[in-house]
């Protein structure tokens, strides 16, 4: 069984929150079409910080709440299920619920500081699909919008899909170890050999393709129009298109990032909590990339590393598991790492103009 009843209750009042969070975005603070300032942009990503570290301190105190844990079995049950690093043997049920919720809680800010790290390589390529389709910067705010609300449908069947899998065959995760080491890998090696983001082919992307086979499509620029109608037709525009590429390449870009947090844990409802934050700050993280996007240099080779330690962390999880708090320490540590450095890179480079 996917849910129980408190799982049901909790997960569909967190999915009410965010709805309503997007709306309040949607229809009071960001209604018409405009270049977010950065400022705005600024304000914006500290506010969905903000918000995803409440959830965390909520986590903290009450997460035994996502399945409704209030008895030492239950809870063991949840720990032995989902392996995580943690004992609770010969502790009372109220010492016994705060060290599983704390652990949970790190698992949720380690999970979402990896998610919401990736993010910024994913912002890369929407920048490159935004430049190579020619879209105008005041439509960026309004495909972003409807590209977030498709990659949390997107994020929710990858997630527990993947959940189910995991359970059933344990060798599973293995295979995401390996994709990630992978990854991780090649990330590296193109940073190292200096290669360059290649232009995407507007012409014969295989979105562009598919649409122009199977459905009506119009080159022309209809503003911030997903489709109009002629002559009692529909033809999707080139702001639609965009769209399903954004999708398209979250899909690709879950294939590394999903499988990396459930390197730190693999409860299915943590997973898509931290996932999902963290894809909620992708449009004012957008923003605030594009005017920074030059000075943190080193921080996809920050990412490489990132994405091989928690492949080989997977690998060797049947050996030995690594704890909560120093996943967390050593994944923070990487990123710090590799965002002080490109700052050292920054100022050094302003100096010798």
């Amino acid at each position: 069984m996917l849910f129980n009843l408190n799982e049901l209750i909790f997960f569909s009042s967190f999915l009410v929150f965010i709805v309503v969070l997007l709306l309040i975005d949607l229809g009071v603070f960001q209604k018409n079409s405009h270049v977010l300032t950065f400022r705005e942009s600024l304000n914006w990503t500290l506010v969905w910080v903000i918000i995803s570290l409440l959830f965390y301190i909520l986590i903290r105190f009450h997460g035994n709440w996502i399945h409704g844990l209030d008895s030492l079995s239950a809870i063991q049950d949840r720990i032995t299920r989902f392996h995580h690093p943690i004992t609770i043997k010969g502790l009372s049920l109220e010492d016994a619920i705060s060290r599983y919720n704390k652990n949970l809680s790190l698992e949720y800010l380690t999970g979402y500081l990896i998610e919401y790290s990736l993010s910024v390589d994913n912002v890369f390529v929407i920048i490159l699909i935004f430049i190579s389709f020619k879209i105008r910067p005041k439509y960026y705010k309004r495909v972003l919008f409807w590209g977030i609300l498709g990659a949390i449908v997107m994020r929710f069947l990858f997630i527990f899909i993947s959940a189910v899998l995991i359970q059933r065959f344990a060798w599973f995760l293995y295979i995401f170890g390996v994709m990630l080491v992978i990854i991780g890998i090649k990330m590296g090696w193109e940073f190292l050999s200096d290669k360059k983001e290649e232009k995407i082919d507007t012409e014969h992307h295989p979105v562009v393709g598919f649409m122009s086979k199977y459905f009506r499509v119009t080159k022309e620029d209809h503003e911030e129009k997903f489709w109009v109608s002629r002559s009692g037709k529909i033809y999707f525009t080139p702001l639609f298109i965009v769209l399903l590429i954004i999708e398209f390449s979250d899909v690709l870009f879950a294939v590394d990032s999903v499988p990396a947090v459930f390197s730190v844990t693999l409860d299915p409802y943590i997973v898509f909590f931290s996932n999902i934050f963290a894809i909620l700050g992708l449009r004012s993280l957008f923003f605030l990339v594009m005017d920074v996007m030059n000075r943190f240099h080193y921080l996809k080779l920050g990412l490489a590393f990132l994405l091989s330690f928690v492949g080989v962390k997977m690998l060797l999880s049947y050996f030995y598991k690594l704890s909560t708090n120093h996943s967390l320490l050593i994944i923070a540590s990487i990123l710090a790492i590799s965002v002080i450095a490109s700052l050292i890179r920054s100022v050094v480079i302003k100096k010798s103009t």
